[in-house]
């Protein structure tokens, strides 16, 4: 679910099996902590850009969080797309980074799930719901509003293009579990990959990347060889959980969305931050730290900055961007 839209499915949920205890007092007015130094953090939308918070649950033992993109760079890296609730509606709102001025709405739909650029930024593909189904569809990423529908009848988010354009992949929800397909643009030939969700093609390789749920309830990052049909478990944690895999531009880093334990004296609070790890699954590095919770990753097209959600600075989502220099 995402909160402000009350018609948008609770998809792509990641479980993390933390004792949350209380529900803490999270300071929103604070916009970084001690431990962010270094981060150079900028917020890029206002409270009037309406943005949409990914739901986080936090209930007993189980943390709990939308994993769906919604927010994204366009490939020339001028332009920042994010997910706005405006009217008892989501729509892909476009605002021009240097200028931060106003958006410009980019879908008239009733419920837009999460979307990606494609890598030449001429289309965006996009999920919406429609009643109990969710469908993926195309436009342009600039002029018309006019949509070509890609998938229909079933439970489909999650969309991102190859790199090379000639396939959209996508997760899709079924009655045994989530898992990875594939539409080629050519045929429209539909093609099941793998089981998990939060599907990331790795460029220059017939392989991508996913999150899966393992036996436990954590969240892990998988990179999938689907020519060679090799599996490969990048990350996983014995006490954290992870969703969101995004491969950077040069491809020698993963952004992820993990689960983190904050400790207030004796009380633990579970939450969400921004992790980096290395594209072999080494040097494992948490990048946010404040006690809002931190989602949604999205790579600068340079490799030197990251975008993300947080209500960081004020109870409101917004999007930020902070400076990478691992």
């Amino acid at each position: 679910m995402i909160k402000r839209n009350t018609k948008a499915a609770a998809l792509g949920l990641a479980m993390a099996l933390l004792p949350t205890g209380a529900r803490a007092q999270v300071d929103y007015s604070v916009v970084q902590v001690n431990e962010e130094t270094g981060l150079e953090l900028t917020r890029i939308t206002g409270d009037n850009d309406y943005v949409c918070m990914p739901e986080v649950r936090r209930t007993g033992a189980q943390l709990n969080w939308l994993s769906n993109r919604i927010i994204d760079v366009s490939p020339d890296g001028k332009k920042l797309a994010y997910l706005s609730a405006r009217g008892n509606t989501t729509n892909i709102f476009i605002k021009d980074i240097d200028r931060q001025g106003s958006s410009v709405q980019r879908t008239n739909r009733s419920a837009v799930l999460d979307f990606a650029y494609s890598p030449d930024g001429r289309f965006i593909c996009f999920s919406e719901q429609s009643g109990s189904l969710n469908q993926i569809y195309q436009t342009a990423a600039e002029g018309s509003y006019v949509c070509r529908q890609i998938t229909t009848g079933n439970a489909d988010y999650s969309p991102a293009y190859s790199a090379d354009m000639k396939e959209i992949f996508f997760a899709r929800q079924e009655n045994n579990g989530v898992s990875v397909w594939g539409y080629n643009v050519a045929n429209n030939f539909l093609a099941n990959y793998t089981r998990g969700m939060n599907p990331c093609p790795v460029a220059g390789a017939k392989a991508l990347l996913c999150s899966r749920t393992n036996a436990e309830g954590r969240g892990e990052i998988w990179r999938v060889d689907y020519e060679a049909g090799v599996e490969e478990c990048i990350l996983s944690d014995p006490q954290r959980s992870f969703t969101t895999p995004t491969l950077s531009p040069d491809g020698r880093w993963i952004l992820a969305v993990g689960s983190s334990t904050l400790m207030n004296g004796t009380q633990q609070y579970a939450n969400t931050d921004i992790f980096a790890v290395r594209a072999d699954g080494t040097q494992l590095t948490q990048l946010t730290y404040h006690a809002a919770d931190d989602l949604s990753p999205a790579w600068s097209r340079d490799g030197r900055r990251i975008y993300f959600i947080s209500q960081r600075g004020s109870a409101t989502a917004n999007v930020w961007r902070m400076a990478f220099a691992l």
